[in-house]
C-alpha cells in the first residue's frame, strides 16, 4: 500500500526554490545572466533531491525500506529521510484495526444444506516486515484464507448447530485463521457471523415444523392442566364425602351465583332442593329475590 503523502516535501521544494531566485537575484539582479540561470537549475536539483529523501509518515503507517532492494529498515511515524535512488519504499503499512467482510455462497453443511453466510473479520499487522516481505499482497491472502476457512467450517457443522451456536462457529473460524494468518505477521482479534441465509422453502419447513412443536407443546401442557384440576376435583369430592355441612353451603353458593347472571329461570333438580333444604318453590323464590336485590345495588 502506498501513502500519498508529500505535502511537507512539495513544501520543501518550493522553499528551496524560492531561496536560490532570491540568491541569483541578489547577485545578478533582474538582468538575464548565464550565472542566473546556473543557480536556478543548481537549486532545482537540489530541491528534487532534497523534497524526494524527505518522508512524513502518519501515525498509524509504518515504511518498509528497501536499499538496493534488500530490507533495510522500517521508518515512521513523522518525518524521516531516505537516500534517493538507492532507498525506496514501496510498503507503508496500517497497524490500525482493519475490517474484513467475507461470505461462503451456496456452500453444503454437513447434512447437505445449502446455505450463505456472511461474516466480518477483525484483524491488525503485528509486524510489518512480515506482512510485507512474507506475504504478497496480504489484504488479500487474508480475504481468501477466510473464505476458505468459513467454507471448511460450513462444511463440517449441521445447519442446526450453525443457527443456535453463532458464537462457537466464530471462535473456532478466529481460531483456524489466527493460525493461517500468524506466519504473515498478522493477528486475527475476532471473527462475527452476521447471518446465515437458508433456502426459501427449507426455512418455510422449519417454520412449520416449529409451529407444529408450540401446538404440541401447547396441547401437552392444557392436558397436564386438566390432570391437576381433575386431581383437585377429587380432593374435593373427599372433602365434601365428609363434610356434608360444606357441601349444602358450597351447593347454595352455586346456585346463589348462577341466580345473579341475566338468567330468569333457573331449572334445580328436586333432590337437589330437597339437599339444600330450600324450603321448595318458596325457598327458591325468596333466593332468586336476593339475588335481583343484588343485581339491582350493581
Amino acid at each position: 500500500m502506498n501513502q500519498n503523502n508529500n505535502s511537507f516535501a512539495v513544501l520543501i521544494f518550493f522553499v528551496i526554490m524560492l531561496l536560490g531566485a532570491a540568491f541569483a537575484y541578489l547577485l545578478y539582479g533582474a538582468a538575464p545572466h548565464v550565472g542566473y540561470m546556473w543557480i536556478l537549475c543548481t537549486t532545482f536539483i537540489i530541491a528534487l533531491i532534497v523534497s524526494a529523501a524527505i518522508k512524513v509518515a502518519d501515525q498509524w503507517y509504518r515504511a518498509v525500506v528497501l536499499r538496493l532492494g534488500r530490507f533495510h529498515t522500517l521508518r515512521g511515524p513523522g518525518l524521516f529521510f531516505i537516500i534517493p535512488v538507492i532507498d525506496s519504499i514501496p510498503y507503508w503499512i496500517d497497524i490500525r484495526v482493519i475490517t474484513t467482510s467475507f461470505t461462503a455462497e451456496k456452500t453444503l453443511t454437513k447434512d447437505t444444506v445449502p446455505v450463505n453466510v456472511d461474516a466480518v473479520l477483525f484483524w491488525k499487522v503485528l509486524d510489518p516486515k512480515k506482512a510485507a516481505l512474507d506475504v504478497a499482497e496480504y489484504r488479500g491472502a487474508i480475504s481468501w484464507a477466510s473464505q476458505t476457512a468459513l467454507r471448511d467450517v460450513i462444511g463440517k457443522t449441521m445447519l442446526s448447530d450453525m443457527l443456535e451456536g453463532r458464537d462457537r462457529i466464530s471462535n473456532l473460524l478466529q481460531k483456524i485463521i489466527d493460525e493461517r494468518t500468524e506466519p504473515w505477521g498478522i493477528n486475527v482479534i475476532s471473527v462475527e457471523v452476521k447471518d446465515v441465509l437458508i433456502p426459501p422453502a427449507l426455512e418455510d419447513a422449519m417454520s412449520m415444523q416449529a409451529q407444529a412443536e408450540r401446538e404440541r407443546q401447547a396441547r401437552v401442557i392444557l392436558g397436564d392442566s386438566e390432570r391437576q384440576v381433575a386431581e383437585k376435583f377429587g380432593e374435593a369430592a373427599l372433602t365434601y364425602s365428609n363434610n356434608p355441612t360444606a357441601f349444602h353451603l358450597r351447593a347454595m353458593n352455586m346456585l346463589y351465583e348462577g341466580l345473579k347472571t341475566n338468567s330468569t329461570i333457573v331449572i334445580v333438580p328436586s333432590s337437589a332442593v330437597e339437599s339444600m333444604q330450600l324450603g321448595a318453590l318458596s325457598g327458591i323464590t325468596a333466593l332468586s329475590m336476593e339475588a335481583e336485590k343484588e343485581k339491582g345495588k350493581k
